[in-house]
């Protein structure tokens, strides 16, 4: 049995919690095609997750067809993609939980078969990802040598996020998540290896957090700071992104989010750094959590290499105000209630977390169908 911290009640702006174990955006590659719209698979699989007064963050899903990076990822920017969420909302709520969209643009981390017309891929500056990434057939291709956007285009990106919110709040989400960690676009505008623009957006640590703070105003225009959170990877390393010395980058881009009255910032721990060998962590280095706990004055969510204990330790201390947990939640449907009552997870089965069907997705077990007590 783990102690009350955990399972004490935890207001999130508007959103009332009864517990603070969140399930973390998981990118699953599972939407109808070619719709890229959520569909009833997607909606049994959250159902199957949601707990009376729990968090969810749903998966990323992109605010244009330029966001898309990955195959048969959800997108948030048509009618048929706004149906297909409303699917996955109600079974949330009908089991009495709550969920937030993450809104996403992959920047950089495309390929031309999923821009419209083949484009490039837009980002802040014409610098390529190493290594391969997928295109919209499945396949692995060297990264493309993306576009840099004009100035004058970045506001229509704005907008992008601004319309996804909005079309998120009528899918009937809870609120939204901005997607600013993982070397996708809002952290290509971040960081000094990728941004190496001379206007308003590039240059100084105060021009490259500009896009943040622009996109995170224009999202609470429509949903309300009390609705919207910010997830960033201040040490991760996802997609080739990296900055020598995060600390002040960050402390600055914390500190210029603070006064907007968010309901919550996400912060992803150093240890989970989306690096080459995903089940891997690193023990040798600090906790985000604790580095930025005294730049944020809000409610802080901690995300990255958890498990119940250090969970429990982090809520305790005050590091962090509630917990996401994101490979348990794939392969453990009833997380809450195990780790309520000290119970082991599911192992994860890694080659099915994207793409394909209900394997690996809805068919884990829960306490019940095993027969535990």
């Amino acid at each position: 049995m783990t102690s009350s911290a955990l399972f004490s009640p935890l207001k999130l702006g508007a959103l009332a919690l009864k517990h603070r174990i969140v399930m973390a955006p998981l990118t699953r590659m599972r939407a109808d095609q070619p719709a890229n719209a959520a569909h009833d698979l997607n909606a049994e699989y959250y159902g199957q997750r949601a707990t009376d007064g729990g968090l969810i963050v749903a998966e990323a899903s992109q605010v244009a067809p330029s966001g898309q990076g990955y195959p048969a990822t959800p997108g948030i920017y048509s009618k048929e993609q706004i149906e297909g969420w409303r699917k996955v909302t109600s079974a949330v709520h009908a089991r009495g939980g709550l969920i937030v969209l993450q809104l996403w643009h992959v920047g950089r981390v495309s390929h031309p078969s999923f821009q419209p017309n083949g484009e490039l891929p837009v980002a802040p500056s014409a610098v390529a990802g190493k290594g391969k990434h997928f295109t919209s057939s499945w396949e692995m291709a060297p990264f493309t040598t993306p576009r840099a956007l004009e100035t004058d285009e970045i506001a229509s990106i704005i907008d992008a996020y601004r319309n996804g919110a909005r079309n998120a709040l009528a899918a009937g989400f809870d609120g939204v998540e901005l997607h600013g960690a993982n070397g996708y676009l809002i952290e290509q505008f971040l960081q000094s290896q990728t941004n190496q623009r001379t206007d308003r957006y590039g240059g100084s640590i105060e021009n490259r957090i500009r896009f943040l703070t622009e996109v995170t105003e224009a999202v609470v225009e429509v949903a309300g700071a009390d609705r919207v959170g910010v997830r960033l990877s201040p040490f991760g390393a996802a997609n080739g992104s990296g900055e020598d010395d995060p600390v002040p980058l960050y402390q600055a881009a914390i500190t210029a989010l603070a006064p907007i009255g968010l309901a919550y910032l996400h912060l992803v721990e150093p240890r989970a750094t989306g690096g080459s060998k995903p089940d891997e962590l690193r023990a040798d280095v600090p906790l985000a959590s604790e580095l930025f706990r005294r730049f944020w004055p809000g409610v802080l969510i901690a995300a990255g290499g958890y498990e119940a204990k250090s969970a429990e330790r982090a809520v305790a201390k005050g590091d962090a105000q509630a917990v996401a947990f994101g490979r348990a939640f794939i392969s453990t449907p009833d997380l809450v209630e195990r780790i309520r009552i000290g119970a082991p997870f599911n192992p994860w089965h890694r080659p099915t977390f994207y793409g394909g069907n209900e394997a690996g997705y809805t068919d884990y077990p829960n306490l019940e169908s095993v027969g535990a007590d």
